[in-house]
């Protein structure tokens, strides 16, 4: 593959010498299942989509038996992301920032696949921590927080991990709603639908059970985090709820709706029930692997999954118990775009970026989710 660097991948220009209304953000997300890519300008209401591109590349397949990123899995998730520095190379953006989950995270090999993604597609990525994935994860979804509640649990069900993030929607010592709701506790469970599936291969026993023994592998996960526990008297109260963020659960959305085709305008910010998402799994379970590939709102590459989502979405609400999930088709991508935009906004010098090869990596806390 030709190294993209010699074709002036990383020349964007900085922001102050493009005009305000021209400026575009990048964020890429490369995930064990996924690679993401969202490209917008700042807006009123957040910020205006100029291109999205999404490939599920599975790079973390086998990682969990072998400890290392597959051959295979690689080369495809090179190629999704020669597509991605295609995108930013024309759309000339002011500013990017690519960050790696889980499958880096883990993988013995997966400090040398991010130097070869840089060699070879000039794309320069950070592997962040579980902390920062979660924190930016709450910021994308924030507009969907329903600030009449106490508390809120985000759940981020990626391919390899799962993060949730307790946040307090409780108003301040003088009655004022927070810009920013804190996280209160927050834990990352390095096991996500690629590597639930893998643990829980489908067809070794009936259905029903099958799907129980993940739902109660991910509840013991659950029952040994303590730090949330300030936050139970507000769910036992009926005071807080669900945001549930993953290819998985808007698939489960999907479902309920008996949507023809997938369409994120009538799936995010959807409101369901427990009921909703259990009944929408127990359709999935008697569809069976084959009739499930053809359903529009999950297709081949998410058949052998999304059972797996379910069941971890199932033990969250078995653990922490709330009448309402509210579906998230945003997260992480969405984060990393408004922490960059409310960066540029905010005042005392700004620090302009060298002419040079597009650099992107971590920028610290999210605290620039000010602007949602």
């Amino acid at each position: 593959m030709p190294d993209r660097r010699s074709r002036g991948m990383g020349t964007a220009p900085s922001v102050a010498h493009k005009p305000a209304e021209l400026t575009a953000y990048a964020a890429l997300d490369l995930g064990t299942n996924n690679c993401r890519l969202l490209i917008a300008t700042p807006a009123a209401e957040g910020f205006r989509v100029l291109e999205s591109f999404s490939r599920i590349v599975r790079l973390g397949d086998g990682l969990s038996l072998t400890g290392r990123l597959d051959d295979l899995a690689m080369d495809r998730t090179i190629k999704a992301l020669a597509i991605c520095a295609e995108k930013l190379e024309r759309r000339q953006v002011a500013g990017v920032r690519a960050v790696a989950t889980q499958a880096c995270r883990a993988a013995q090999n997966g400090a040398a696949f991010i130097a070869r993604i840089e060699q070879e597609t000039g794309i320069r990525f950070a592997v962040i921590s579980p902390r920062e994935e979660a924190k930016l994860s709450v910021a994308g979804c924030l507009n969907l927080l329903d600030r009449t509640d106490a508390a809120a649990l985000v759940v981020d069900v990626g391919g390899g991990s799962t993060e949730l993030s307790w946040v307090d929607l409780r108003p301040d010592k003088a009655g004022r709603t927070k810009p920013i709701p804190p996280i209160g506790a927050w834990l990352s469970i390095p096991i996500g639908v690629v590597t639930l599936a893998e643990r829980f291969p489908e067809g070794a026993e009936p259905a029903d059970l099958w799907f129980r023994a993940m739902v109660e592998h991910i509840k013991g996960k659950l029952a040994a985090f303590t730090q949330a526990e300030p936050f139970r008297a507000l769910f036992a109260e009926g005071h807080g709820h669900l945001v549930g963020t993953s290819g998985a659960i808007t698939s489960l959305a999907g479902m309920h709706l008996g949507l023809k085709r997938y369409e994120r305008s009538r799936v995010d910010g959807l409101w369901m029930t427990r009921h909703d998402c259990e009944a929408a799994a127990s359709l999935l379970m008697r569809l069976g692997p084959e009739a499930r590939a053809a359903e529009p709102c999950i297709g081949a590459d998410r058949a052998d999954l999304v059972l797996a989502g379910a069941a971890i979405l199932q033990a969250v609400q078995e653990c922490w118990p709330c009448p309402r999930v509210r579906v998230a088709d945003r997260g992480l991508r969405e984060g990393i775009l408004l922490s960059m935009m409310a960066e540029q906004r905010a005042p005392g010098p700004k620090r302009h970026r060298r002419r040079g090869r597009r650099r992107s990596g971590a920028r610290g806390e999210p605290a620039a989710v000010a602007g949602v």
